[in-house]
């Protein structure tokens, strides 16, 4: 699984990234999490609010920090698919 957390390297994107770490440690994933804080690369993947979740190419998460518990949530529907 690969997860980018988009962002300009804000609070809120930091505490999005911090989140997601938590969230694959204690599902026990294995994941690769990218920060991709690049405009450029953010405008490629189609971002236009910052922070979002992309999971394995797909929008997940924009403009929102989910709790840890949304993004067990989240990361456990993303793996059944």
């Amino acid at each position: 699984m690969v997860i980018k957390v988009i962002g300009t390297g804000c609070e809120k994107c930091a505490r999005l990234y911090q989140n997601v770490q938590q969230a694959v440690t204690e599902l026990g994933v294995d994941a690769e999490i990218r920060k991709v804080e690049d405009l450029v690369e953010m405008v490629q993947l189609g971002v236009m609010s910052a922070p979002s979740l992309m999971i394995d190419g797909k929008l997940a998460v924009s403009g929102r920090v989910p709790s840890v518990k949304a993004l067990t949530e989240i990361l456990e529907a993303q793996g059944r698919r």
